[in-house]
C-alpha cells in the first residue's frame, strides 16, 4: 500500500463530499439540530402534560359507603379528587379512560373500623396510564392519612400517645456523586446513540463512494488512474471513517449542550443532581473508534455490490437492525460486560462504554474489547479490499 496515493484519493473524495448537500445534511446539519430539537420538544411536552395532569382533579367513582358518611364527606372535601355518580360499569369506565379510578368501600366500613376490625378498600385503576396512576396515588395517600387519623383518635381516646404509631423515623440520603447519578440514568443510552449515529454517519458516504460512483459512470475513470486498487480502497475508507467520526463527535457535542440546557430548564428546583463526566465521554469516543472503522469497512464492502445508489440502500438498510439489536441489548438492565460478552461485536463496545461512563474502568476487559473490535475491523477492511479487486463486483450489469 502506498500511503501517499491513498491520501491523494482521500483528499479528492473529501472535496467531493463537501460539495454534496446530502452528505452535509447527514453528517453535520442533522446531528447539530436533532438533539437540541429532541430535548426541547420532549422536555416541553413532558413539563406541559405532566404539569397539567397534576393540576387537574382526578375523576373517580365510589361504590358503597352509604353507611359510612364520614369517609365519603372526607373524599368529597379532597381538593384533588372529584367524585362522579357511580355506574355499574365503573371498571370499564376506568379501562376506557372516561374516569381515572374506581373505589369500592365495603358495607359497614365506618362501624367496623371504629370497632377495631380491619377492612379493605379496593381501588381499580389503569396501570401505566399517567392520569390513572396519579389518581391511584392520590387515593392511596387519602386513605393512608384517613387511617392514621382514625388510629390517632383511637389512641387518644384510650389515653395513649399517638407517637406509638411511629416510634421511629427513617432518613434517606443520596451518597452517589452527581456524575454517578447521571451515569445511572444515561450511561446506557449515550453509547447507544453514539453507535447508531456512527453507523448512520458512515452509511451515505459509503454508498456514494461505491454505488454512487457506478451510477455516475465515474468508477471506470478512477480505476484507470495509476493508483493501486488497495490505495483507492484505503482512500475511500478513510473518507467514510472521517464522516462517521465527525458525525459522532458533533452529535456528542450537540447532546452535551442540549443536556446542560435542559437540565437547567427542567430540573430547576428539583432535588435531583446529576452530571456527565466529560473525561468518561472522551474515553468512550476512543473506544468507539475501532467500531467506526468496522462500520466503514463493512458498509463499503456491502454497498460495492450494488449497481446504483437506490440498490445500495436496499442492501445497507437491513444492516441498521443488525447494529440496533446488540446496541439495545447493551442498554438493558442486567446485561454486563464479562469475558463472554467482550467477544460479541457492537454489544461489547456498548457495555464497556456504559461501564466507563459509570466510572468503572475494567482495564483488562477494555483492552480485550478494543483489541477484538480492531481485529474485526481488520477483517472487514481486508474483505473490502478483496471486493475492489473483483471485476464481477465492480462492473456488474
Amino acid at each position: 500500500m502506498n500511503l501517499h496515493n491513498a491520501l491523494i484519493v482521500f483528499r479528492k473524495e473529501l472535496r467531493d463530499m463537501l460539495r454534496d448537500k446530502r452528505t452535509i445534511r447527514s453528517m453535520i446539519i442533522i446531528p447539530v439540530i436533532a438533539f437540541p430539537l429532541l430535548f426541547l420538544v420532549v422536555g416541553w411536552a413532558a413539563s406541559k402534560f405532566a404539569g397539567q395532569a397534576t393540576k387537574e382533579a382526578s375523576t373517580i367513582m365510589v361504590q358503597g359507603g352509604d353507611d359510612s358518611p364520614q369517609v365519603l364527606d372526607a373524599l368529597r372535601s379532597a381538593s384533588d379528587i372529584q367524585i362522579v355518580p357511580y355506574q355499574p360499569d365503573a371498571r370499564q369506565e376506568v379501562s376506557d379512560k372516561k374516569i381515572r379510578a374506581a373505589v369500592e368501600i365495603p358495607e359497614g366500613f365506618q362501624a367496623s373500623v371504629s370497632g377495631g376490625h380491619a377492612e379493605q378498600v379496593a381501588i381499580d385503576y389503569f396501570a401505566d396510564d399517567m392520569k390513572s396512576e396519579l389518581a391511584k396515588e392520590r387515593l392511596q395517600k387519602f386513605f393512608d392519612d384517613y387511617r392514621d387519623r382514625l388510629a390517632r383518635e383511637a389512641l387518644a381516646a384510650r389515653g395513649l400517645s399517638p407517637g406509638l404509631l411511629e416510634p421511629f423515623s427513617v432518613k434517606t440520603a443520596n451518597v452517589a456523586a452527581p456524575s454517578k447519578v447521571g451515569a445511572a440514568i444515561f450511561g446506557g443510552w449515550i453509547p447507544y446513540m453514539i453507535i447508531i449515529l456512527s453507523f448512520t454517519g458512515a452509511m451515505y458516504p459509503a454508498m456514494d463512494l461505491t454505488a454512487g460512483e457506478k451510477e455516475r459512470g465515474t468508477m471506470e475513470t478512477i480505476l484507470s488512474s495509476p493508483v493501486a486498487r488497495t490505495d483507492l480502497v484505503i482512500g475511500k475508507f478513510l473518507m467514510v471513517v472521517l464522516a462517521s467520526v465527525v458525525t459522532s463527535i458533533l452529535s456528542l457535542i450537540s447532546m452535551g449542550v442540549s443536556f446542560a440546557w435542559s437540565k437547567r430548564a427542567f430540573l430547576r428546583g428539583s432535588e435531583i443532581q446529576m452530571s456527565i463526566d466529560p473525561s468518561a465521554v472522551a474515553a468512550v469516543v476512543v473506544l468507539l473508534l475501532p467500531l467506526a472503522v468496522l462500520f466503514a469497512a463493512v458498509l463499503l464492502a456491502v454497498a460495492l455490490l450494488a449497481k446504483s445508489y437506490r440498490e445500495a440502500q436496499t442492501y445497507v438498510s437491513p444492516l441498521v437492525f443488525v447494529v440496533i439489536m446488540p446496541a439495545v441489548i447493551g442498554v438493558m438492565p442486567g446485561v454486563e460486560l464479562n469475558w463472554k460478552t467482550a467477544f460479541i461485536p457492537i454489544l461489547n463496545t456498548s457495555l464497556v462504554s456504559k461501564d466507563v461512563i459509570g466510572g468503572n474502568y475494567h482495564w483488562a476487559l477494555m483492552a480485550a474489547v478494543f483489541g477484538m473490535t480492531c481485529a474485526y475491523a481488520a477483517i472487514a477492511i481486508a474483505a473490502a479490499v478483496r471486493m475492489f479487486n473483483r471485476e464481477d463486483v465492480l462492473f456488474r450489469v
